[in-house]
């Protein structure tokens, strides 16, 4: 596991740098916007979503498996940053731990080669709880997009207004919503949906004008909302919030600090941390791997882990937030010429920049201005397509879906992960078992498949006292009751000899084994013989080790289904 910059520096030219210059510039103003947005929508300050963008991104790109993955804060970590940073007992402090957290479970899965795994998450799951998150960002967005706001007393003692405070839950921020909707700011919402056609119909608009059309709609949107609300204002135009109003902004990289951990601490934001690390994960290598098909080249998922567990260690000491692979950023690096990692340390040294020069202006941007990239992010986010897609699917995927989104807009995104796989697990047992057939053969063996037949007959019957089960499918703990409810209503008569045909048995788990166990010796207290036929090597492997064995006398145990036969007829006629 190396760095991809390494080998990518082996063969660097002028001509990557210049490529790789242009694309590195473009990316850190596409950033900019976007990571002052998530830094506010996540509860934060809008620097410390810039210094995320900055620390983070540039040690993903420095470490990464992927040439062209830009890192940085996405809309995924929204919910699950504002619920842990407003909880009273966790706040700032809390997320920095849970962050730290997160990035020690990420560099373990690269380490330990578990990249692979992230790739088994059911895809139904995925879908559920982004959709979710979309939703979520959404409804926070509703108070900034209306103007909508609450009295307060100020410390002279006079009645004010300031920004509408909502519950952390969504039914909640709903019943808030309604609840001072007679406080809408006209000029607010104005300020807001013209943003949003902007953002949207800007950037068609000038597609063939060169220079212009490099400049992604969001920061149109935030240039020409601020713009608006500067001349409204001096206008006598009020009541439209500013980044200003809200934040006192601190034009400077701020001083490294260690936080106080305990292990108590440890033991209550280890389950959200472990949410962190998994959503950092999936989007990591969602967007390498959809990279990857761009560029025609392979990612290393493990090193892309421990690279993006790196940055979410030290990105907290600095103030950050969590930070992953963002494919809206990294796909708009490959657009622009990205070819090495070096493009995405130049954007972070762009963003670094614009932190130290320009970031006393962004008191200027208004907040409903924000909330307009945050509600593009969101419809981006959504996937509806792919949602309306999977509908056609088979019900157990719909239902994984539905239950992850409602869990996750209703309660909480790591209920919604650890239920959602659960509920995708059960439902993939259920499948299995649904394949997994155990017939009962009482005349004659079908000889159209002599998988395990070792001579050449036209017909094998089955001697009278003897039954033969045929199992088609893995014998695991969810089919090995279904063997035993079998024989129970097989009849009241009992064969002298039960032949267990296991030709099509790939893989058999320790129920299965211990169900199997059980058979054999409920029916040699009965007077039974059982021979097993057909047994795979891995299969055999298996039943060795657990001294399955020891209860069969050797030769009851056969590789073909005619010897097996042949055996059984020797019993029966004794």
């Amino acid at each position: 596991m190396t760095p991809r910059i390494i080998s990518c520096l082996r063969n660097y030219n002028e001509g990557l740098f210049m490529k790789d210059l242009m694309a590195g510039i473009i990316v850190g103003i596409v950033a900019l916007p976007l990571a002052i947005a998530f830094g506010i929508a996540s509860g934060v300050t809008p620097e410390k979503g810039i210094i995320t963008a900055i620390v983070a991104g540039f040690l993903i790109s420095l470490l990464g498996g992927s040439k062209v993955q830009i890192g940085g804060p996405t809309g995924a970590f929204i919910v699950i940053i504002y619920g842990i940073v407003n909880n009273p007992e966790y706040g700032l402090q809390g997320l920095l731990i849970a962050t730290i957290l997160a990035g020690v479970i990420l560099i373990a899965l690269g380490a330990f080669r578990l990249g692979v795994i992230i790739k088994f998450i059911p895809y139904p799951i995925i879908i559920g709880f982004t959709a979710g998150i979309a939703l979520t960002i959404f409804t926070t967005q509703i108070s900034d997009i209306l103007g909508l706001t609450q009295t307060a007393i100020s410390n002279t003692g006079e009645v004010i207004r300031i920004p509408l405070k909502t519950p952390g839950d969504f039914i909640g921020k709903w019943i808030c919503y309604a609840q001072n909707i007679g406080t809408f700011n006209l000029w607010n919402f104005i300020v807001a949906i013209g943003s949003l056609l902007i953002i949207i119909f800007l950037p068609k608009a000038l597609k063939r004008v060169p220079g212009l059309n490099k400049i992604p709609g969001s920061l149109y949107g935030i240039l020409l909302g601020t713009v608006a609300v500067i001349i409204m204002k001096h206008f006598g135009i009020e009541g439209i919030d500013t980044i200003g109003d809200r934040f006192q902004i601190q034009a400077q990289l701020p001083e490294m600090v260690v936080p106080s951990i305990t292990f108590e601490l440890i033991q209550k934001l280890m389950p959200v941390a472990f949410t962190i690390a998994i959503l950092g994960a999936i989007e990591s290598l969602l967007s390498a791997a959809v990279a990857d098909g761009v560029i025609s080249d392979k990612h290393d998922s493990n090193m892309e882990l421990i690279a993006q567990g790196v940055a979410n260690m030290v990105t907290p000491l600095f103030g950050g937030i969590p930070a992953t692979g963002a494919i809206a950023r990294t796909m708009t690096n490959i657009n622009n010429g990205g070819r090495t990692p070096v493009a995405g340390i130049i954007h972070a040294i762009v963003l670094l920049a614009i932190l130290l020069l320009l970031m006393p202006y962004a008191e200027y941007i208004p907040m409903a201005s924000l909330a307009a990239v945050l509600v593009i992010v969101a419809y981006n986010m959504s996937g509806w397509r792919t949602v309306k897609g999977l509908f056609k699917n088979p019900k157990s995927d719909v239902i994984v879906l539905g239950v992850t989104f409602f869990l996750t807009v209703v309660f909480d995104l790591t209920i919604a992960i650890e239920v959602g796989l659960i509920l995708a697990c059960a439902l993939f047992m259920k499948r299995i078992m649904e394949t997994t057939e155990i017939s009962v053969i009482k005349d004659e063996i079908d000889l159209g498949d002599a998988s395990d037949i070792s001579v050449n007959e036209e017909h094998l019957t089955i001697p009278q006292g003897c039954t033969v089960y045929e199992i088609n499918g893995p014998f695991f703990f969810g089919v090995a009751n279904k063997f035993d409810d079998l024989m129970a209503n097989s009849g009241r008569e009992r064969p002298k000899v039960r032949i267990i045909r296991m030709r099509k048995v790939p893989f058999i788990d320790s129920t299965g084994i211990h169900n199997l166990q059980t058979l054999i010796e409920m029916n040699h207290a009965e007077g039974i013989h059982v021979i097993l036929s057909g047994v795979n090597k891995k299969v055999h492997s298996q039943l060795l080790k657990a001294r399955f064995y020891d209860l069969m006398e050797s030769d009851h145990i056969c590789d073909h289904i005619d010897v097996a036969l042949a055996k059984a007829r020797k019993i029966l006629e004794k």
